[in-house]
């Protein structure tokens, strides 16, 4: 007897079927971009060298969420610490993301002299901070000794920041209120960051960056050109230019 007689027929997948598991990943995957995952893609270069304008990266939305009982024996909290690098909805700019490091958390004492922040009377050591402005013109009393100096209007320091500041402010440092962080970025010369608009709010973090999947050589301030026909053309020149413009060393980088 041909044993092949006696094989059963391979079942196919109904389109019925194809359809249900086609909707269970796309399910999936909206779940991980909605509530895990976001894509955010470095606006400026106040992150600098440590983020770079054009890096795209993947944001870890959950590891500085409250904790939740139902899932927090599964998902990987955490607090957030000083020295993260975080996403967070500007203080001063409604609807706008911006990314900065972390220099303090509730109850942190910060200040900064010439320059250089102390943290609890403790001097950092900061190997991934950048000076981009030198030469005689480049010193800034209220950015580089903050708050000893008071801020001026002609300094980019919002209102808002100007009228409460003094009552965060004991002896020579700021100090960080509860559910709040003091961010700057790591290009100190030219981070707009909570030396002028003051402290992130809790409600504000959208999460960590954790690495970036891509990177592309992209000129200062792009993020502002919202027109269609700007976007149209910032959309050729990266489909013209997706080779020889992206920074393939940067890929898949983790972000630190």
């Amino acid at each position: 007897m041909d044993k092949r007689q006696d094989a059963k027929p391979e079942k196919r997948e109904t389109t019925v079927e194809f359809l249900a598991s086609l909707a269970a990943v796309l399910v999936a995957a909206l779940f991980i971009i909605t509530f895990m995952v976001q894509a955010f893609a470095i606006p400026s270069s106040s992150m600098e060298n440590t983020l770079l304008i054009g890096d795209h990266v993947f944001v870890n939305r959950i590891g500085f969420s409250p904790r939740c009982s139902w899932v927090g024996p599964i998902l990987p909290y955490r607090g957030i610490h000083d020295g993260d690098i975080f996403v967070f909805l500007s203080p001063s700019e409604p609807g706008l993301y911006v990314v900065k490091r972390v220099m303090g958390v509730p109850g942190d004492r910060i200040h900064l002299r010439d320059g250089v922040v102390y943290r609890n009377g403790q001097k950092l050591n900061e190997p991934y901070v950048i000076h981009s402005e030198t030469g005689p013109d480049s010193y800034n009393a209220y950015r580089d000794n903050f708050p000893a100096v008071a801020p001026q209007d002609s300094i980019n320091v919002t209102p808002e920041w100007q009228l409460t500041m003094k009552q965060y402010i004991v002896g020579d440092d700021v100090v960080v209120p509860p559910h709040s962080y003091f961010a700057m970025g790591d290009n100190r010369d030219v981070s707009l960051d909570s030396r002028y608009w003051g402290f992130v709010p809790q409600q504000n973090v959208i999460g960590r960056p954790m690495f970036i999947y891509w990177s592309f050589e992209t000129p200062p301030y792009q993020y502002l050109e919202t027109g269609v026909g700007q976007r149209a053309e910032i959309l050729g020149h990266t489909i013209l230019h997706f080779f020889d413009e992206t920074r393939w060393h940067r890929t898949l980088k983790l972000v630190r």
